[in-house]
């Protein structure tokens, strides 16, 4: 059963060098996103993969056609969506004189909810950093600390973006290890990455975007049959990043 249903979203703004004249950041995309799936969606700079999440979040408003969430329509009752979802953003920035532990029931008393900080901190493996602030943690630590915010409303859904951007290998598998923890305990995930090898490894299904459109969505085992043509004197077929050159012709950071 579809959880996200979203039909011909938009969203437009004005050339930089012209702001008379738009350009479409999101450009009439639908898609359908499962209770309980890991769906990742791909894309270089520019392609409209974080303009699509903060719409989805109630965050960017829609320009154009509609998007529900668990039912919810997110255009007539963002506040109401951010009641079951949860995100987790590429930056953020917290009160610095505060622990985690009084951080985050400070974010649970935002949401009337009183919360069991430790269990939260205890999920996300900080429970030793409780009273640590949050200048004091490594990256891997801050992006962990960040998924635990997210969490405090106990979400249906959660938002992640690009969540490992600039993690050493064992905190990008630690987060790894928490997505597929979060999944399996029923919470259905969003996210964007650059991240190829994350993609495959994570995501049932892939949605790759270009110049505001999907281009190409399907399993990841599906799309490397149909898109990536074997590398040249090797017997294995290739990967979600041949996948990814062959739709839409440049590099992640192009």
């Amino acid at each position: 059963m579809a959880i996200i249903e979203v039909e011909n979203l938009t969203k437009k703004y004005p050339l930089p060098d012209n702001k008379s004249e738009s350009f479409f950041a999101v450009d009439g995309i639908s898609l359908s996103i499962e209770a309980g799936e890991i769906y990742g969606i791909l894309g270089p700079n520019g392609a409209g993969k974080t303009t699509t999440l903060e719409m989805l979040e109630g965050l960017t408003d829609i320009d154009g056609g509609t998007a529900t969430i668990d039912g919810i329509d997110v255009n007539n009752e963002p506040y109401k969506v951010k009641e079951i979802i949860g995100v987790q953003l590429q930056a953020n920035e917290y009160f610095d004189s505060l622990s985690l532990l009084e951080l985050l029931t400070l974010f649970g008393a935002l949401y009337s909810r009183e919360i069991d900080a430790d269990d939260l901190l205890g999920k996300v493996n900080l429970l030793d950093k409780a009273k640590a602030k949050p200048a004091n943690l490594s990256g891997g630590q801050k992006q962990r600390f960040s998924i635990a915010c997210a969490l405090v409303n106990n979400p249906k859904v959660l938002f992640l973006d690009e969540p490992t951007t600039g993690l050493d290998p064992q905190a990008k598998r630690n987060l790894w290890d928490l997505v597929i923890d979060l999944n399996n305990a029923g919470m259905t995930i969003v996210l964007t990455t650059h991240n190829m090898e994350e993609a495959e490894t994570l995501c049932q299904r892939i949605a790759i975007m270009d110049h505001g459109k999907i281009i190409a969505e399907d399993t990841p085992q599906n799309l490397i049959l149909q898109h990536a043509a074997e590398p040249p004197k090797a017997p294995l077929h290739g990967n979600i990043e041949d996948v990814f050159l062959t739709l839409t012709g440049h590099g992640l950071r192009d």
